[in-house]
């Protein structure tokens, strides 16, 4: 009864302070504390949710609009021809060579669309996705530790979470604006060529600025207990740097 009447009280104090809602998105780089407190069992996440996934999509919209998906991807056209020429320059079939020239054409222009496509549409569709997978986990995990779990809260961790994901893609924009390329994210190998050749190159500060977020979200709203949520966000986060590395291995 004693834990039922805190809870219930602390539901009125929230109230008494007004609904969650986007004003308080900044208070998750200032105070995270403050904001994962106000957070209640309803879907006061939603215009949260909206208004991150619009700037995501401004933003991509913005890198489109800059050129630079052009300019990268005419640049390795370009090169690629030029090895194509040069390889097929003694073969007498000039018609094979410019059937092989136009594929790689044609080639560009598809990989130009869907280059733009994944920036303004699939990115925010990708985040959303991330924080259903994330928030149904962390469901399973607090109803294996005896707790009640509440999916709207866990949701609405994610999403005021997620507004680091925004300032990420902000500053990975102005690094691709400063150096030109689109070749260019947030993990660590920005911050030279020495970096690149550490295989920790793919640790992104911005993600585990993320799941330390998460982690006091779960705390504050007692979904889970401090060392419970401290492990999980660990596991989890280590999970999510390992399936990077190990992508950008396969594709390498």
């Amino acid at each position: 009864m004693t834990s039922m009447a805190l809870q219930r009280t602390a539901t009125e104090h929230n109230r008494e302070r007004g609904p969650l809602g986007v004003r308080h998105a900044l208070l998750v780089f200032v105070s995270p504390r403050s904001l994962f407190d106000r957070v209640e069992d309803t879907g006061a996440y939603g215009w949260a949710l909206v208004t991150l996934l619009g700037l995501v999509m401004l933003l991509g919209y913005a890198e489109v609009q800059t050129g630079l998906i052009d300019r990268v991807v005419d640049e390795k056209t370009e090169k690629d021809l030029a090895q194509l020429e040069e390889k097929q320059l003694n073969l007498v079939d000039r018609i094979e060579m410019k059937e092989s020239m136009e594929k790689t054409r044609k080639a560009a222009v598809f990989q130009k669309t869907m280059t733009r496509i994944g920036v303004v549409a699939l990115r925010p569709m990708y985040l959303l996705a991330s924080f259903m997978l994330i928030a149904s986990v962390l469901y399973a995990m607090t109803a294996l530790t005896g707790r009640k779990p509440e999916y709207h809260t866990l949701m609405s961790i994610c999403v005021y979470a997620g507004f680091i994901e925004l300032a990420a893609f902000v500053l990975q924009l102005a690094l691709m604006l400063y150096f030109k390329t689109t070749e260019i994210d947030t993990s660590l190998r920005a911050l030279g060529p020495i970096v690149k050749l550490n295989p920790l190159a793919s640790i992104d500060p911005f993600r585990i600025w993320f799941w330390v977020l998460v982690g006091i979200g779960l705390t504050v709203t007692h979904q889970l207990s401090r060392r419970m949520a401290i492990a999980t966000c660990s596991v989890m986060c280590l999970a999510a740097i390992g399936g990077r590395v190990a992508l950008e291995y396969a594709v390498s």
